[in-house]
């Protein structure tokens, strides 16, 4: 018998231990700090030591997720990773993440890959298999997991960034019931993103790619809109809040107008300044507050959409249980969905055990030679049989580092 409803039941952020303030960053680099506060919306950016992979990343968040919600590792019967940042072309972080959180051997476990789509395409393939009935009353984990790179002084610099999301999803979840029935899925080849193999830096084409997130948040609401009930259920003035995945935070009111002109079926252009302003005053109300975590973590590619509705829930009251919401997830290369959900009951007595923000505000910031000194030396740390990576000489914390590789085989401990 398929579950009544199925949804994200528990929710962790970690993110790297370190961070460089955005304003220094501009400074650094002979630029207006406003370009990058003002103009891509950003106040910090996460860096990762050489410690902190992708790996690390997940491993802790999965832990956070699990121990702040209760969770008995055992009840995971599915786990999946979502990340463009793996560490091996074969073997999925998932293996990694399954080992330490102490799962069960029964829980089977991959690694999905769409560019910034990839921790969606995990939600939603868990959400099937619980629907399914295949899940028999167990759980699923999900982690977004990734580190964006572009390198020191390279255009992407200011929208870089690391962490991780971690939600599980359940039967009667805690949280979020996404909606079974109405979703819209869109995928077009193109070279907007990419990562080649010998490549530790991705290569993009930046503003041909927003135009392709663009395009594909129509074509997904479009697709979204052939369900049947959706006429109903899929206009903006129904939602309390859209997310939208978030490279940088002003990215999310350009996919807001984006999303203003689907449902109108038109172009909206500036000169339109009654509309234009019905639009920026629908951003403001249902964007714009649940986008500080983004702002202060920077781009973590399949988390990101994640983030945001993190921030939203730690906010949730209890007159927006029940409220519905849309999420759009896009990946370079490109696909894209559209999903609809709504606040579960008794989802505000949780918003103590979501929020990160102390996590957050205990990072160590960094100063430039700092941010530099580290950024280098993360481009040397996956050869084989280097010197040990020692977490203590970039002053980190208790937790599970990445410490190198040798005989091939990545060490964690």
């Amino acid at each position: 018998m398929s579950p009544k409803s199925v949804g994200i039941d528990a929710m962790a952020f970690h993110g790297p231990e370190c961070f460089i303030d955005m304003a220094d960053l501009a400074v650094a680099r002979g630029v207006e700090p406003a370009k990058y506060i003002k103009g891509l919306g950003q106040t910090a950016m996460a860096v990762p030591t050489p410690c902190e992979d992708t790996v690390s990343l997940a491993i802790a968040a999965g832990r956070k997720a699990l121990d702040a919600f209760g969770i008995d590792p055992t009840q995971i019967g599915t786990l999946v990773v979502g990340t463009e940042t793996g560490v091996d072309h074969s073997k999925p972080v998932a293996t990694y993440v399954h080992e330490h959180l102490k799962l069960s051997s029964n829980c089977r476990s991959f690694e999905t890959k769409h560019a910034c789509l990839g921790g969606t395409a995990g939600l939603t393939a868990a959400v099937d298999w619980i629907a399914s009935g295949r899940a028999r009353g167990r759980k699923a984990l999900v982690v977004a997991a990734d580190i964006a790179r572009y390198g020191l002084n390279t255009p992407g610099e200011p929208t870089q960034g690391a962490g991780a999301v971690a939600f599980v999803l359940s039967e009667n979840p805690r949280l979020l019931e996404v909606d079974l029935d109405i979703y819209g899925d869109y995928t077009r080849q193109v070279m907007d993103f990419w990562r080649p193999l010998y490549s530790k830096y991705a290569f993009a084409d930046g503003h041909y790619s927003i135009n392709c997130y663009l395009d594909a948040l129509a074509g997904s609401w479009s697709d979204a809109m052939g369900k049947p009930g959706a006429a109903a259920g899929m206009p903006i003035g129904n939602f309390d809040a859209c997310f939208y995945h978030v490279p940088f935070v002003k990215m999310a009111q350009k996919a807001h107008h984006r999303h203003w002109e689907a449902e109108l079926g038109r172009a909206v252009a500036k000169e339109d300044t009654g509309l234009m302003a019905k639009i920026n005053a629908s951003f403001e109300q249902r964007v714009g507050p649940w986008l500080r975590l983004n702002s202060e973590v920077g781009n973590i590619y399949t988390g990101s959409l994640f983030l945001a509705l993190m921030d939203y829930l730690r906010q949730v009251d209890a007159a927006r249980e029940g409220k519905a919401i849309s999420l759009f997830a896009y990946g370079s290369g490109c696909g894209a969905s559209m999903l609809l959900a709504k606040v579960a009951q008794g989802a505000a007595g949780f918003g103590t055990r979501l929020d990160p923000q102390a996590d957050i505000d205990r990072r160590r910031r960094l100063d430039l030679a700092e941010y530099e000194a580290i950024t280098r030396a993360g481009e040397s740390v996956d050869g084989n049989d280097g010197p040990e990576l020692d977490p203590s000489s970039w002053k980190l914390g208790a937790g599970v580092y990445y410490r190198g590789t040798r005989n091939h085989m990545r060490q964690y401990g």
